[in-house]
């Protein structure tokens, strides 16, 4: 193979499997125009367009698609040989790209960070908070820190720490709107809930009668934790709250559990990451560092 084209293909590879320019450019850490300039030299080498470019959308010619077939798992092998030597190395080092959820992510991650580039101090951290699930092969993330049921089977999985929620609310909204005995009873209840979620939502309990959905009704939704914890202190309603939120305001009597009787499911904090031959030494100790800190189970 041209030795020129080699050095090529990764550029290449990243765009078609970003499906964008620019999603490529985030994974490379690189430019837009260099990724253009690098897969339009393979194409000159080749003699042959690979790529079909609109405005709008980038598709494969059928050259294109016969050459991706053909050099992504040369390209692959070539990223876990590198990683291999990776693993190998004894200081981490390089960019490691990292997301979790915004609220966790502030409270619990955010001030972990110093101590863990003081011990890896060839590390660069990129840490992105959002509550959005993100794609961490087409994104260019190496771990991301997610909580509740996991959706991507295609990545692989480690448990960092348990994630208990409560149904709570202020003293003064209970004394004016009156105590839930039973789930039904929140129908008459002002519910604030987090609105990102696809497919509605539904708060499931567990009690005596066994597991009861309810689908909360309320004149308040928004997609951050943070917003529904005020509204909740000043008094606005009920709310299905992680406890790494709202135990201190549970414990001081700022809020108070409502219908205890009844639990609510327990989540897990996990860190995912796509799946490798040979683990990077970077992504090693980030994992080892959370699981340290955070209690892994």
């Amino acid at each position: 193979m041209n030795q020129d084209a080699f050095a090529l293909l990764p550029a290449f590879v990243a765009v078609v499997e970003a499906g964008s320019f620019s999603g490529a450019a985030r994974q490379l850490g690189n430019s837009k125009s260099a990724l253009s300039k690098r897969v339009s030299q393979l194409e000159q080498l080749l003699g042959c367009q690979l790529l079909y470019r609109t405005t709008r959308s980038l598709t494969l010619t059928e050259a294109g698609e016969r050459y991706f077939e053909a050099v992504r798992h040369a390209v692959r092998l070539a990223a876990e040989g590198e990683d291999a030597i990776g693993a190998l190395q004894a200081a981490p080092r390089g960019l490691l790209r990292v997301t979790a959820p915004m609220v966790y992510g502030r409270r619990h991650i955010a001030p972990l960070i110093p101590d863990f580039l003081a011990r890896y101090p060839e590390l660069q951290l990129q840490f992105e908070m959002s509550d959005e699930q993100r794609d961490l092969v087409a994104e260019g993330f190496d771990v991301a820190v997610r909580i509740g049921a996991l959706e991507d089977s295609s990545l692989v999985a480690r448990h960092l720490a348990p994630c208990h929620s409560t149904l709570c609310a202020a003293p003064a909204y209970l004394a004016r709107a009156g105590i839930p005995q039973t789930p039904s009873d929140l129908s008459g209840h002002n519910c604030l809930f987090y609105s990102l979620f696809r497919g509605g939502i539904q708060w499931r309990l567990h009690g005596p009668e066994g597991e009861v959905g309810v689908t909360p009704r309320g004149n308040f939704e928004v997609n951050n934790s943070d917003a529904i914890h005020t509204a909740l202190l000043a008094g606005l309603g009920i709310g299905n709250m992680p406890d790494f939120i709202v135990a201190e305001d549970l414990a001081a009597g700022r809020l108070v559990a409502v219908l205890p009787a009844y639990r609510l499911p327990e989540h897990g904090v996990w860190c995912v990451y796509p799946r490798r031959r040979h683990l990077p030494a970077k992504v090693e100790a980030w994992l080892a560092f959370l699981g340290e800190r955070l209690g892994q189970v």
